[in-house]
């Protein structure tokens, strides 16, 4: 049986390494602020991942698969792949680079806090699994 292999920890777990991947595409923003002609970038995930979830406020019906052969009804329970979007068409600086180092910085904070609240649900998920099976 797997316990941590249900679809909200793949959820969590999927968020948390966009958030890992973010932290890397954030610094290396920042390092190429003064760098002539850069484009900064930028991941998408949580985006995707409302979409995949539905919460866009269209729901729709979904059903139970009780075979592996069955088609999936509704929203599909499979974690979405980040996706690394680059500006290409901002002019920020003289140099012709795009990076406002005030704004990815504030990035940077926020992807930091992102990341912890990630972190304190994925402890939460396991302590209460672990405290469902050792029945304290």
């Amino acid at each position: 049986m797997n316990v941590l292999g249900g679809a909200d920890f793949g959820r969590l777990v999927g968020a948390m390494r966009a958030a890992e991947s973010r932290q890397q595409i954030i610094s290396d923003n920042i390092s190429n602020a003064d760098t002539p002609q850069f484009k900064r970038s930028e991941l998408v995930f949580e985006e995707l991942l409302a979409e995949q979830m539905n919460e866009s406020g269209h729901r729709s019906l979904g059903g139970i698969r009780t075979d592996k052969r069955h088609f999936e009804i509704g929203p599909s329970n499979q974690i979405p792949d980040s996706k690394l979007v680059t500006d290409e068409t901002s002019v920020i600086n003289n140099n012709g680079s795009n990076v406002d180092i005030d704004r990815e910085m504030a990035l940077l904070a926020k992807n930091q806090l992102r990341y912890n609240s990630y972190i304190q649900q994925i402890n939460h998920e396991i302590s209460m699994k672990r405290m469902a099976l050792d029945g304290r």
